[in-house]
């Protein structure tokens, strides 16, 4: 199934009906044909909604939307400023967004419950723990780690000296592990604050993804996807990356995966998406033809299908 968007898309994402597409243009687009109007102007960030029904997008119009065949809902709005980072926990039903320096938690299931927690520098990433009980936001200098429901707290502050530009938690909530501007991954153990320094990228890490439940954390940024190994109470301290799919005259712009499944999806700065298990041989590209950047993917949560966009617009879901 192949489509020719006439915006650029976001995000590409599964909800429990299939693939949706965010745009540039504020809309959001589910495969069979519906469009919702969400956003004056762009959707910066884009996350399925907590109940797996519909998406929650963040705009630079300063909302927080539910859209959902029908209607769209705004959830929360922030004070002229963009929305540009969102996270949802099925665990717990809570959604979090930043916005400039500020954190915002709220409860689609109670209207009015908000949480706001301010931050000395801007907020550039957020992700819930497992459980949906914390949120660790990504900032300069490092991560913090707040309690979703408690109003007032001081937060434990993960340290590290550079610009964190993406967080994410570990599937067992043990490590968190930041992207940074610079050419690395930056972690830490949460038990003992351990750091762990994980480098040597030739370019940019824009996406990661905790995949074989949990025991492998696969990363972008090099010619092939990144393998780190998250074995045992150390992860990848000690150990060294693997990498699959290496091709010198292209780099991995994206990756996917679900933590449930063993199997990879990559979006190539060539233009191609391919699909693999680390452990086999081989690698089956889903889209082969060579052309713009892949700028949005995401596998399916059963890991039987892919869907990815590019940045002129065509875009496309295959089932594997």
């Amino acid at each position: 199934m192949n489509f020719a968007f006439d915006a650029q898309v976001t995000a590409a994402l599964f909800d429990n009906t299939g693939a949706v597409f965010a745009f540039g243009d504020g809309s959001v687009r589910f495969a069979d044909g519906a469009t919702v109007q969400t956003h004056d102007g762009a959707v910066l960030c884009a996350v399925v909604h907590p109940s797996g029904d519909g998406v929650v997008t963040g705009g630079d119009d300063g909302r927080l939307v539910w859209s959902r065949r029908g209607e769209p809902a705004v959830l929360a709005e922030a004070k002229a400023q963009w929305i540009d980072a969102v996270d949802a926990s099925p665990a717990s039903g809570l959604i979090a967004f930043s916005w400039g320096r500020t954190l915002s938690v709220i409860d689609p299931s109670e209207p009015g419950f908000r949480r706001d927690f301010q931050h000395e520098r801007t907020v550039s990433g957020v992700a819930f723990e497992p459980k949906g009980r914390r949120i660790a936001a990504s900032t300069y200098g490092g991560a913090a780690l707040w309690y979703a429901r408690i109003e007032k707290q001081q937060p434990a502050k993960l340290t590290w000296a550079g610009s964190h530009t993406g967080v994410a938690f570990s599937p067992d909530g043990a490590f968190v592990v930041t992207t940074m501007q610079d050419n690395q991954l930056h972690g830490w153990r949460l038990k003992d604050a351990k750091n762990l320094r994980m480098g040597g990228y030739p370019s940019k890490v824009r996406s990661l993804a905790f995949l074989a439940n949990g025991q492998l954390l696969a990363t972008s940024g090099a010619q092939g996807a990144v393998l780190w190994p998250f074995i045992g109470s150390n992860g990848p301290m000690g150990r060294e990356a693997t990498e699959i799919g290496y091709d010198e005259a292209s780099l991995i712009n994206l990756v996917s995966a679900r933590v449930n499944h063993g199997l990879l999806a990559a979006g190539l700065t060539d233009g191609r998406v391919w699909v693999a298990h680390p452990a086999a041989q081989g690698l089956n590209f889903v889209k082969a033809d060579k052309g713009p950047v892949i700028v949005a993917l995401c596998l399916s949560p059963a890991a039987d299908a892919v869907a990815w966009a590019d940045e002129d617009g065509a875009a496309g879901v295959a089932i594997l």
